[in-house]
């Protein structure tokens, strides 16, 4: 029944997906080089399109003397300027494309980072976005609908709760929204016949620490549990596997920019090449997605630094380029009383930490003063890794920083998604 009703809510909302899908099936043993080659062919096109019909497209391209017909290599796309977040925002209305797209899908950002993002997707976009997710479940033995539990939370308005549970129904999904013990038990009795999971992986692993600590009896045969939309610390995972039997994998993307790049089961995440051009500026991803026609992305700054590996050969023998790590987010400076510092800066931190034997720990580090940091780490420290973690701040900072460490604390949401550095402090 829930094929039938996924297969027809398809038709209705993008009948494109299907034909999408079947080409990523085939593209997922392609060599670097057919990939590349298919890359610079889309991106020309994409260019090309972009300069005809869009009026910010043709006038930055202008301003900088570059015609569409430049465009003969994958380098060449550095010579195109960049994008952010701002330009999207403040050119939106220039840089969307009004004919020759047919139907458009409404998007929106969830303004996590600042202010939300409303734009509108082509079928193809939309559909190569959806298509690779489902080539990644595919890895797992997973179909669109198939039984999940969803770690989400509901929206407040009743109204709207009330849709949400209705689609939930239509897409064989249960939800959990909450930690409370009656809560879960609900959600474990469904997780008899689920085959994945999926959602927030801070909520995947506290919901996987309170079974553990309660000794909730619990029976599941889960194919794949994915973590979307924040980071997923090594921390968690000891835990998720013990309780629910899978590590948490990773799905990597953007609303604005599609799926990035996706887990397979040897545990690399391999670029959506097909997809996607990803370029690492000074260890800051740039992204161009070749199918945005309605609303060009092109050399997106999406504003996370990462690292690629384009030289491993993963044992699933596929060819795309490896994200090895989402570091953590660009974002506010960090201030000591002197320095300002990145705040990538906590990423090696805590990764340095747990080199030669250390363990690894979930943490957040907030900032409300000038040359005050607050360390926020979700269990207690062994008095090695307690001494392992002030050496590296004072490495890091030397006598330029205060801080304080808060163990088996919680983290601090502001009412979204879970970042690892938050600052209050206001720049000047």
């Amino acid at each position: 029944m829930y094929q039938w009703i996924y297969k027809q809510g398809v038709k209705r909302r993008n009948p494109v997906l299907p034909e999408a899908e079947q080409f990523l099936q085939q593209s997922d043993r392609w060599s670097r080089a057919q990939l590349e080659a298919y890359q610079l062919d889309k991106l020309q096109e994409l260019v090309q399109w972009a300069y005809k019909k869009s009026p910010y497209y043709k006038q930055l391209l202008d301003e900088v003397g570059i015609e569409p017909t430049d465009i003969q290599s994958l380098e060449d796309l550095k010579e195109i300027p960049p994008i952010n977040k701002k330009t999207l925002l403040e050119e939106s209305e220039r840089i969307h494309v009004t004919s020759g797209v047919g139907p458009l899908i409404f998007s929106e950002t969830s303004g996590s980072t600042g202010t939300p993002l409303t734009f509108h997707r082509n079928l193809e976009w939309d559909a190569r976005h959806r298509a690779a997710i489902h080539r990644g479940y595919d890895w797992y033995g997973i179909k669109p609908w198939h039984r999940n539990g969803y770690f989400w939370g509901y929206n407040l308005d009743s109204k709207k709760n009330w849709k949400l549970k209705w689609m939930d129904k239509l897409v064989n999904r249960f939800r959990i929204f909450s930690y409370e013990t009656a809560e879960i038990n609900a959600f474990i009795k469904k997780l008899k016949r689920a085959d994945y999971l999926e959602g927030y992986s801070s909520m995947i692993y506290h919901v996987a620490k309170k079974i553990e600590k309660e000794n909730l009896p619990i029976k599941a045969n889960l194919k794949m549990i994915k973590g979307t939309s924040e980071k997923i610390f090594d921390a968690y995972q000891p835990m998720v596997e013990k309780v629910f039997g899978s590590k948490i994998i990773s799905e990597y993307g953007a609303t604005e920019t599609g799926i990035i790049a996706f887990e397979c089961p040897d545990g690399n995440m391999h670029m959506t090449m097909e997809n996607v051009i990803v370029e690492v500026i000074d260890g800051e991803i740039f992204v161009t997605n070749l199918f945005s026609k309605s609303f060009p992305i092109i050399r997106y700054a999406l504003g996370d630094y990462v690292e690629l590996d384009t030289e491993t050969k993963c044992a699933c023998g596929r060819e795309h380029t490896i994200v090895k790590s989402v570091m953590g987010r660009v974002g506010k400076a960090v201030f000591g009383e002197k320095e300002t510092y990145p705040s990538l800066i906590f990423y090696y931190i805590f990764k340095n930490m747990v080199i030669d034997g250390g363990e690894a720990v979930g943490y957040q580090v907030l900032q409300h003063e000038k040359g005050h940091l607050e360390f926020r780490v979700e269990s207690y420290l062994s008095d090695d890794m307690r001494g392992r973690l002030k050496a590296e701040i004072v490495t890091y900072f030397s006598t330029d920083m205060t801080y304080e460490i808060q163990e088996g604390a919680t983290f601090y949401r502001g009412g979204g998604k879970l970042k690892d550095f938050v600052s209050f402090v206001q720049e000047v």
